[in-house]
């Protein structure tokens, strides 16, 4: 009888859906906010837009440019754990090994088997300083193009996410009409965005898509009621 094939699924993509959850769960949010806010002060959809793309252009660059500071920020923490690791086992060799030897012990493994393992890391300096990072810090490598892909995504994804409170604005004949159909395009989008999230995550689907448009929606009814106050 043939052997079935055992094929595993697994997400690798965190990082990147991170970016855009990040980036679409403001853009959505803080341009409907502001939207929903001025339709209480002002009666010209015009105004509502500009100040709306406005907002939506400077959020993308912020957003995108803390995305990348973020990304920097992760690269310059691994070197510098890095180079401390690497003068740590040539200045502290003992104590290194020993934090070897606890880790594998953890794992069940004693005696000769323990030894065997623990010497065989510290042959290779560069292995051993890798295993550290990993098992004792528990850091993986930074992708060095992480950065400007990361300033990208969030950038992008907030323009996106933007842009869906702001068009029944640009497209409505009438300030309340507007506004309505900004509140139902916010909500399926939160609702759509958050089962995509699911779907690619592994999470429920349903309730994906349900925290995600709870959590938006009280985020958005907060700010519009605050932006109400101050109009």
């Amino acid at each position: 009888m043939p052997t079935i094939p055992h094929v595993e699924k697994h997400f690798l993509g965190s990082e990147t859906v991170r970016d855009v959850v990040i980036g679409m769960s403001d853009g959505l949010t803080v341009p409907f906010a502001l939207a929903a806010g001025l339709s209480a002060a002002v009666t010209s959809t015009r105004v509502i837009v500009t100040a709306g793309l406005a907002e939506i252009i400077a959020g993308a660059i912020a957003m995108g440019l803390g995305g990348y500071l973020a990304a920097r920020t992760d690269q310059e923490h691994f070197a510098s754990e890095e180079q401390r690791e690497a003068n740590e086992i040539v200045h502290m060799r003992k104590q290194e090994l020993a934090e070897v030897r606890e880790i594998f012990a953890g794992y069940g493994l004693s005696g000769a088997s323990l030894d065997t393992v623990v010497n065989a890391i510290a042959a290779d300096d560069k292995r051993w300083i890798d295993f550290m990072m990993k098992f004792e810090l528990g850091l993986e490598r930074p992708d060095p193009k992480r950065a400007p892909i990361s300033a990208t995504t969030i950038a992008g994804s907030y323009f996106v996410g933007g842009l869906i409170p702001l068009l029944p604005y640009m497209l409505a004949p009438d300030l309340q009409s507007a506004l309505r159909a900004s509140i139902l395009c916010t909500g399926a989008a939160l609702l759509a965005f958050g089962a995509v999230k699911g779907r690619l995550t592994g999470v429920n689907v349903v309730k994906a898509a349900v925290q995600t448009a709870l959590v938006g929606g009280v985020a958005a009814s907060a700010a519009f009621y605050l932006a109400s106050l101050f109009s």
